[in-house]
């Protein structure tokens, strides 16, 4: 069974390394980590094909901004044939602290609107996520200044270093390993 990961953020040089793009920013990770023997500009995303073991896994990075999501989403799951249960979301999340990495099997938008349009093209909220801490606003800032603005490079590694504690998600979501399984062994 081929599996879909979305990682969330906003195209074009001005967002690259902000806190809303952390889903680009795992996507990136994962793409050096695991390689892509394909790589498509459709449905306005970036589409890499994977395997890995055989498996086919499918990568992407809409480029839609992220308020519209949803839109480029519904559109590569039809065209792949996959539905929502294939699909894995990951985010940044402003209620978790740099370093915190949350697999959630479903749940509301909780006010990301990259989610909340998703949320609406989908139909459900029962699709799997990987939520990347950006921390809470510091000094009054407020939230959409804060998730556009640039992680530091301290902020970036550490990302990055979780990350590399936890890669192997990639194979057991791909394996259908039980997602309360994923949730158990990686959070």
């Amino acid at each position: 069974m081929e599996k879909i990961i979305v990682g969330l953020g906003n195209p074009g040089t001005n967002y690259l390394r902000t806190r809303h793009n952390a889903g680009f920013i795992v996507i990136d990770y994962l793409l050096d980590k695991y390689g892509y023997e394909k790589q498509t500009n459709k449905f306005q995303s970036e589409i890499f094909i994977s395997r890995i073991n055989g498996k086919k896994i499918i990568f992407v990075k809409p480029q839609t901004y992220m308020n519209l999501s949803g839109e480029a989403i519904i559109r590569i799951l039809k065209y792949f044939k996959l539905t929502y249960k294939e699909l894995l979301i990951i985010h940044d999340d402003k209620d978790l602290n740099i370093k915190a990495f949350k697999f959630k099997q479903s749940g509301s938008s909780g006010g990301h609107n990259g989610l909340k349009n998703i949320i609406h093209h989908l139909g459900t909220e029962d699709f799997k996520r990987l939520r990347v801490g950006v921390g809470k606003p510091i000094n009054n800032i407020k939230i959409i200044d804060w998730v556009l603005m640039k992680l530091n490079i301290d902020e970036l590694n550490d990302i990055i270093g979780v990350l590399k504690s936890k890669d192997e998600f990639v194979i057991d979501f791909l394996n259908d390993i039980d997602f309360s399984k994923i949730m158990n062994k990686y959070n």
